[in-house]
């Protein structure tokens, strides 16, 4: 596949990844100057029987005008394009030239709050767009957020879109005993892993995040409290008792327990910012303005 020209115009450079999904190159569009790179994502249908392969292309479709929707916010990737070739399915977008969050989260590094709260507050402002369009990205891990080499800004990527519509088209061929799940070990609630996600299943994600950035320790790793199930995190970071209600209420075990919406958690975050300012500010020594001595 590398160099070859896709639609006259994209040539594949790179290939990403590969799974049952169809495959994610890197090329570049030949036809804009100075040949700027993108990621092409390649779906390819599992049968090529007529009624098929026109579900495909209307789900195909409906995804691309999703993504396009998307984009209009300045922390996700833009569609560049969509097309058929050959009966197979290509999704055209923008390529972020950054690195991952992955490689800021080392083992036994501890965040500090501030950053976290920073991480939070961006990823809360994309949560609450894309939810906004019915959208459940499914996928939230450092893999899956980029840092922007331009101005240091998260950017939200792989929606997964070929691989829901693979899933779909699936189930359209009787192909698929149980259900596929798409989303992370780790990262994942657990009505996601039944194959049932939820907005909140997004904020749950990111709630694992926030903890492995304050504790420097894997989500595979963390404990899990034997009484309630819940994860056991606290002791192992050094966090304001505030930050640390807010993060274990994120990844809480039932759904219907955490916070229902990424616009709630803003809010809390809000008012812890606004209150920790406030305690600083409180801390700070008196001034006294020396009184006019007597002649």
């Amino acid at each position: 596949m590398l160099g070859h020209l896709l639609d006259g115009r994209y040539q594949v450079l790179q290939v990403l990844g590969r799974g049952g999904f169809g495959q994610t190159y890197i090329a570049q569009d030949t036809h804009r100057p100075g040949f700027p790179k993108c990621v092409v994502k390649h779906l390819k249908p599992v049968t090529r029987s007529p009624e098929f392969l026109e579900t495909a292309r209307r789900l195909f479709t409906s995804e691309a005008e999703t993504l396009e929707q998307l984009g209009n916010h300045d922390q996700i990737p833009r569609l560049l394009a969509y097309f058929e070739e050959n009966q197979e399915f290509f999704l055209v977008q923008e390529f972020i030239q950054g690195h991952t969050l992955k490689a800021e989260l080392f083992p036994n590094q501890h965040w500090t709050e501030e950053k976290v709260i920073q991480l939070l507050q961006q990823m809360l402002g994309i949560l609450q767009f894309i939810h906004s369009h019915n959208v459940i990205h499914r996928d939230i891990k450092p893999d899956n957020i980029i840092r922007r080499q331009q101005d240091g800004k998260l950017v939200l990527i792989d929606f997964g879109a070929v691989k829901q519509v693979q899933t779909q088209l699936l189930t359209v061929a009787g192909q698929m005993g149980a259900t596929i799940i798409i989303g992370t070990p780790g990262y994942m609630s657990t009505e996601q892993g039944q194959g049932k996600p939820r907005p909140n299943s997004d904020i749950y994600s990111l709630g694992i995040i926030g903890i492995q950035s304050l504790t420097g320790l894997h989500p595979i790793n963390f404990e899990e409290d034997p009484d309630t199930g819940e994860i056991s995190w606290q002791h192992q970071a050094n966090v304001s008792s505030e930050l640390a209600s807010v993060l274990s209420k994120m990844v809480l075990h039932h759904f219907k327990q955490r916070y229902q919406s990424a616009a709630e958690v803003l809010r809390v975050l809000k008012d812890l910012d606004t209150n920790t300012k406030v305690e600083a500010q409180s801390l700070q020594p008196p001034s006294f303005t020396q009184p006019p001595q007597a002649s």
